[in-house]
């Protein structure tokens, strides 16, 4: 459903959830997922159900994932070289158990 008009710039290489997919350098983290078909990049706290991003722009935090064990908005940052992000776990801070 989402994908690049005209990439431009140079391609690379980042990893979600240790699965290499192409970006391109300086693109919206958030975007290049969405492009590599990554439709889940949190659950919901409260239903479970996967999370994906709507706003694109900051407000919503619904792009949360985690990078260097620290949840950040996926649409935030900027794809560089090597990025290793993954699936956000668990940001209700509860225990299922």
């Amino acid at each position: 459903m989402f994908r690049r008009l005209k990439p431009q710039g140079q391609k690379i290489q980042i990893f979600f959830d240790d699965q290499e997919i192409e970006a391109i350098e300086g693109e919206n983290l958030a975007a290049a997922l969405l492009a590599a078909d990554v439709t889940h990049f949190r659950s919901n706290p409260v239903s479970k159900q996967p999370r994906a991003p709507y706003c694109m722009m900051g407000a919503c935090f619904e792009c949360l994932v985690e990078i260097d064990g620290q949840s950040k908005q996926a649409c935030m940052i900027e794809a560089t070289v090597g990025l290793k992000v993954g699936t956000l776990k668990d940001i209700s801070g509860v225990d299922d158990e």
